[in-house]
């Protein structure tokens, strides 16, 4: 009696606390960040890629974070965290998810086999990796959305439970995506005897377009050098390192690549740089993918098409990979990734059409192989490797392709069940959403038409089934989420008119698709909506949706109406993107003065975000003077972030203050961005500057290329991606 009243305690689905040292995200960035205007991105094909292979290549792919805004306000300044976490528990099996972080899957824990078995991070350490800056490393990350770890990874998904009758519980996350209009969910389900830990997943897209389409499931594992990662495919598309501008593919046998001149590229530390590439698994009725050390334990990934991708990412043997996952964890943490994606590659394309929906079934198990298979998986026939990985996958039930496709069959019908409760609520955009959706098909608020959002090629669509016009059911958004950012929109939306707001307390939260936009224009006309702030968010929108002329318009307006920092930081936007520098410079200047003067009159600290773009400015204009004249006036608080910092380093650097560059590196910098170099730039500069004056030498490429080799730099500024040339 006592063991079964255990065991109901510790199995099916509860809520409690996460304990985890880590840092704060800390205040959002206000300011618009805009998309790329190019819209695709730079990706290229080698000739040895066939025609099927190249379809889809850069759509859609070019960086862009509207309507979200950026998360950088964290930094290195760790302290206890209480974390809400769902955990989903049977005999085998203990799987702790995130919520608040994206749904992130932490912790998944071998029971039987007293392990875990992902790489579960000690530390909660937001980096410079997502596309909205703040990424954290380690479990199990869903990515939805656009090129680029997600918007939500750090952000809260409503999490529920809904009753999965003879399968248990069921652990629902689901949200809007505001940037391709989709609404998901992802519902998870642990069966009582299961050793598999089953993650069903549903796209919508109740709009009468065709949208964007990107999905890769990110699996942090641990990384060893006996680890081995497997998947059942003969070729990759690996990038070519020798493409110094955009990304260009090129397709090889597996396992060995040229991108390591020949290495076996399976094994993460065979490679001298952060190193990827892309297993053509296609033709896989249940595609999958795997991690084994050399004594036959590891993890498996599998799920039933369309995910029928899957990718190595890892941050490579050299000492700016070495950083990289200390700096995301502890020392001793290291992880390599396992992906499954929609698309043969990253920087591929895909669409799901209009008023329908797609869906797919992956599960996640511990992987025991013996003496006999774990040698076959790590011996040089890859073919036998594979083989000996499938056999191994067909000890566990439910894991053969059979199996998870009539799993799949049995989970799709509860993708519309209720809700039978939310243990923790997201935010108030699909709220908002509904009732965009609900005043739509009532007749009431509707909008003129607006051009939709420029489009790239047209990338391939991924099979699907009819959905309704509407938010799909089973994905419950109360009212009670709106909050002070929806509140704006929900009275453009009854009222047709945005309400005003003064310019020190910021225009709020962005807008910009396009149905959104249209009801944003008709409220300017007449002229009764039509103030600082409405024409400000118009000016953004229409900037995102690359409207140059009509922006810049709308700002001017802005100003017109009343005097505000915003539209005049978004003029020098428009004028650095025709390269007009000087007036771009001007107006970052004016934004400043105006922000510095709203926080003087309020009593409150200025958005650093404005200092940092004139500080941007002033040095690439060649003015260290004046930037740090900027930089002195800033409250110290303000003058010791990151960027701050880093903007006083080539400061110096440029007025050849090299002690006081060389001191300032000497900091934990905490926003570096994936591939920026410009901390060890400016030490390479220094030691090159140095060596120039004691030797008398001239300082050109060859002598800083000395500095080089001979000066490396401190592990805690060595961010590069590739090692020393």
């Amino acid at each position: 009696m006592e063991r079964d009243e255990r065991r109901r305690r510790t199995t099916g689905l509860r809520m409690e606390q996460y304990a985890i040292h880590g840092a704060e995200l800390g205040p959002e960035n206000p300011l618009a960040a805009y998309r790329d205007p190019a819209v695709d991105g730079r990706a290229f094909a080698r000739d040895e890629v066939p025609a099927a292979k190249r379809e889809g290549l850069g759509s859609e792919c070019a960086f862009r974070v509207l309507p979200f805004r950026t998360q950088d306000g964290y930094t290195r300044a760790r302290k206890p965290l209480a974390l809400d976490a769902a955990v989903l528990e049977n005999e085998f099996l203990r799987a702790t998810f995130l919520p608040g972080l994206g749904g992130r899957l932490a912790s998944l824990h071998d029971k039987a086999g007293g392990r875990e078995l992902l790489s579960r991070n000690p530390v909660f350490q937001p980096a410079n990796l997502a596309i909205r800056n703040a990424w954290f490393s380690g479990g199990v990350e869903w990515n939805l959305g656009r090129l680029g770890h997600a918007c939500h990874t750090c952000s809260p998904l409503f999490a529920a439970r809904v009753d999965g009758g003879a399968d248990g519980e069921v652990l629902r996350f689901y949200d809007f995506e505001r940037q391709t209009g989709l609404f998901w969910q992802m519902d998870f389900r642990l069966p009582p005897g299961s050793r598999l830990l089953y993650a069903s997943v549903r796209v919508v897209n109740p709009r009468d377009r065709d949208s964007p389409l990107y999905w890769w499931t990110n699996i942090a594992v641990p990384e060893a050098a006996d680890v081995r990662v497997l998947a059942p495919a003969k070729e990759a598309l690996y990038l070519d390192t020798s493409c110094k501008e955009g990304h260009r593919f090129g397709l090889a046998a597996l396992p060995r690549l040229p991108s390591l001149g020949g290495g076996d590229a399976t094994y993460a530390l065979e490679s001298t740089f952060a190193n990827e590439f892309f297993f053509q698994c296609e033709a896989e009725a249940a595609p999958w993918e795997a991690a084994v050390d050399s004594g036959g334990k590891g993890f498996f990934e599998r799920s039933t098409r369309p995910l029928s991708y899957r990718k190595l990412f890892c941050w490579g043997s050299h000492a700016g990979g070495r950083h990289w996952q200390e700096f995301l964890a502890e020392p001793g943490v290291a992880y390599l990734e396992i992906q499954a994606g929609l698309a043969p590659t990253q920087f591929h394309g895909a669409r799901i059409a209009a008023r329908s929906s797609v869906s797919w079934t992956e599960a996640f198990g511990a992987l025991e192989l013996g003496p006999g298979r774990a040698a076959a998986a790590h011996g040089a026939d890859w073919a036998a490797a594979v083989a000996a990985c499938e056999a191994a996958m067909a000890d566990t039930a439910g894991a053969g392709p059979k199996a998870l496709a009539e799993a799949h069959a049995r989970f799709a019908p509860a993708f519309d069940a209720p809700v039978a409760e939310i243990l923790l609520a997201g935010t108030g955009w699909g709220a908002l959403e509904t009732a965009r959706y609900a005043a739509a098909s009532s007749g009431g608020a509707k909008a003129p038409a607006a051009p939709p959002d420029p489009e790239g090629m047209r990338a391939p669509l991924v099979p699907g089934i009819p959905a309704k016009a509407a938010p799909p059911a089973g994905l419950h958004f109360p009212a009670s989420t709106l909050g002070p950012e929806q509140e704006p929109w929900l009275r453009l939306l009854s009222e047709g008119r945005l309400p005003e707001a003064e310019p020190g307390a910021g225009p709020g939260a962005f807008m910009v698709s396009s149905e959104w936009r249209a009801l944003l224009e008709r409220s300017l006309v007449p002229s009764g909506g039509a103030h600082w702030r409405s024409l400000y968010l118009a000016g953004v929108a229409r900037l995102e949706a690359l409207d140059e002329a009509g922006a810049e318009k709308a700002f001017r307006a802005s100003l017109a109406a009343r005097p505000n920092a915003w539209a005049k930081r978004d003029l020098a936007v428009i004028a650095a993107r025709r390269g007009d520098a000087a007036p771009a410079l001007e107006s970052r200047r004016e934004a400043w003065r105006l922000e510095a003067a709203e926080a003087a009159a309020a009593g409150r600290e200025p958005c650093r975000a404005f200092a940092e773009e004139l500080l941007e400015a002033l040095l690439a204009a060649g003015l260290p003077e004046e930037a740090i004249v900027v930089l002195d006036s800033l409250p110290p608080a303000l003058a010791e972030r990151d960027r701050p910092r880093l903007h006083r380093v080539r400061a110096a650097l440029a007025l050849d203050r090299l002690e006081e560059a060389e001191r300032l590196l000497d900091h934990d910098f905490a926003t570096i961005r994936e591939g920026e170099t410009a901390l060890t730039d400016a030490w390479f500069e220094i030691k090159a500057r140095r060596l120039a004056a004691e030797s008398g030498r001239t300082l050109d490429a060859a002598l800083r290329a000395e500095a080089a080799k001979r000066f490396p730099p401190p592990g805690r500024i060595d961010f590069r991606m590739i090692g020393a040339e």
